[in-house]
C-alpha cells in the first residue's frame, strides 16, 4: 500500500466516521469547516494502526480538514519536525483545538519547542501567541527542571501578570495554563507561579457558545500541592 493510497483511504475513513452530533459540538467550540465530526477516540484508534507515518502526518495536516489535522498531531513524529514545518502548522491552525493542543503538543515534544514558543509569544499575532503559551505549558510538563531556563520562565510569569487581562480570550486561557503548568510541574517555579496566580486573580474571557470557563490557577496549584504532585512530570505532552 502506497503512502498516497494510505492517505486517501484514511480520508475516506474519516468522512465515514463523521457524526453530525459531534460536528455540532465542535462547531460550538470554534472548530472551522471543513470537518467531519469524528470522535477523538476513533482518531486514536486509527493512529494506533499507523507506523512511522510522519510524512503521512504532514499530508493529513495539509488537507485542511480538521479531523485529519488533529489526527496528524497524533501520527507525527515530533523529533522529525523541522522548525519551518512547525511554523507552517502554527500558521495554518485555524481553531483553538489545533493551536492549543495539536500544534502545541507536537512543538513541545519536537526539541524546538522553547525557541518556537518564545518566537510565537513575541510575534504580535494573537493566534500564534496563544500557541506559544500553550506550547510552553506542555513543554514544562515533560521537560526535566535541569534542562529548563528558570530565569527566562520566571520572567514570562511576570509577563503574564502584566498582560493577561488585556489579552485575547484564548490567549488568556493559554497564559493561565502556563501559570498552572509552572506551578505544578516545575518545583523551582512553584512559588513564583503561586504569587503570579494570586496577583492575577480571576480571569474572565468570552468562550463563545460553550460552558467553558478559565480555571483558577491558584486552586489548580493548591490541589496539586495537597496531593504531593508538585514537580512530577508527564511522559508525553500528547494525549494519545
Amino acid at each position: 500500500m502506497t503512502a498516497n493510497n494510505t492517505y486517501e483511504e484514511i480520508m475516506q475513513q474519516l468522512q465515514a466516521l463523521g457524526e453530525p452530533s459531534i460536528k455540532k459540538v465542535l462547531l460550538k467550540h470554534g472548530i472551522q469547516e471543513p470537518l467531519y465530526g469524528v470522535k477523538v477516540e476513533e482518531l486514536k484508534k486509527i493512529n494506533k494502526k499507523i507506523k512511522n507515518g510522519h510524512e503521512l502526518a504532514l499530508k493529513l495536516y495539509e488537507s485542511g480538514v480538521y479531523d485529519a489535522m488533529y489526527l496528524a498531531g497524533l501520527v507525527a513524529q515530533p523529533a522529525q519536525m523541522r522548525p519551518g514545518e512547525l511554523q507552517s502548522w502554527a500558521e495554518k491552525a485555524n481553531s483553538p483545538a489545533l493551536r492549543e493542543y495539536t500544534v502545541a503538543w507536537v512543538a513541545a515534544e519536537s526539541g524546538h519547542g522553547m525557541a518556537k514558543a518564545i518566537e510565537w509569544i513575541n510575534s504580535g499575532d494573537e493566534h500564534l501567541a496563544t500557541t506559544g503559551w500553550a506550547t510552553l505549558a506542555s513543554l514544562l510538563s515533560i521537560t526535566p527542571d535541569a534542562e529548563l531556563n528558570i530565569p527566562l520562565l520566571s520572567g514570562l510569569l511576570d509577563k503574564v501578570a502584566r498582560d493577561i487581562h488585556n489579552s485575547g480570550n484564548r490567549e488568556k486561557l493559554a497564559m493561565n495554563s502556563y501559570v498552572i503548568s509552572a506551578g505544578i510541574y516545575v518545583s523551582a517555579l512553584n512559588e513564583a507561579a503561586r504569587l503570579t496566580a494570586a496577583a492575577v486573580g480571576k480571569v474572565s474571557a468570552d468562550m463563545g457558545d460553550t460552558a467553558c470557563k478559565i480555571p483558577s490557577a491558584e486552586d489548580y496549584i493548591a490541589k496539586a500541592e495537597a496531593k504531593n504532585a508538585t514537580g512530577k512530570k508527564k511522559k508525553s505532552a500528547r494525549c494519545m
